[in-house]
């Protein structure tokens, strides 16, 4: 039996798409082989990007080239830059969460879940205040709670407060001083 190779002279001026559908077509390696080589640089750069390291950035841009010679035979690529900086990087993130998933052990899992189950409290705890936060902010007047939503919470100035609500700079430090004051009464009595 004879094996005939298929070698293009003019191989730097197919396109990408040209490529792609001559390795479809005949199956030869070498069209998926120059289409690796133009990009084997946006791969390396992407996997480094998400495995930090030399050794682990190799291996992936090998298993990449890998998935190219699978894929390309059974999906509509039309982009191929754009497909393979996708399957670059889902690649490299399956990578971390394999290794990641390998490093943990019980222990560690379970001291995980005890800091989950102390920041949902603590999330909650937080979501109480802010409700009763926004409740009392409601039951300030209506200049007080301007001003304090502007400077608080929008992180106006008060030169900037005063020119959006139309009062002078020292009525908006005196409804931010005492809406503040009354702020705190209403959250200690919430309590």
């Amino acid at each position: 039996m004879r094996i005939r190779f298929f070698w293009p002279k003019k191989e730097t001026q197919l396109t990408d798409q040209e490529l792609i559908e001559q390795y479809r077509k005949t199956g030869n390696s070498w069209f998926a082989g120059e289409l690796f080589r133009r990009y084997t640089q946006l791969i390396t750069a992407v996997s480094y990007n998400y495995l930090k390291d030399n050794v682990e950035t190799e291996d992936a841009v090998m298993e990449v080239f890998e998935i190219i010679l699978r894929d390309l035979q059974h999906h509509e690529v039309s982009n191929f830059k754009t497909w393979v900086y996708s399957v670059t990087k889902h690649h490299c993130l399956k990578k971390l969460r394999k290794g990641s998933l390998e490093s943990i052990d019980v222990e560690t899992a379970l001291r995980n879940m005890a800091a989950d189950d102390t920041q949902k409290s603590e999330a909650l705890r937080l979501e109480d205040h802010l409700e009763k936060l926004e409740k009392a902010i409601n039951e300030l007047s209506e200049e007080q709670k301007k001003c304090i939503e502007l400077f608080y919470l929008k992180q106006k100035s008060y030169k900037e407060v005063s020119g959006e609500t139309g009062y002078s700079v020292n009525e908006v430090k005196s409804y931010i001083q005492n809406g503040k004051r009354n702020l705190k009464g209403l959250l200690v009595a919430a309590e």
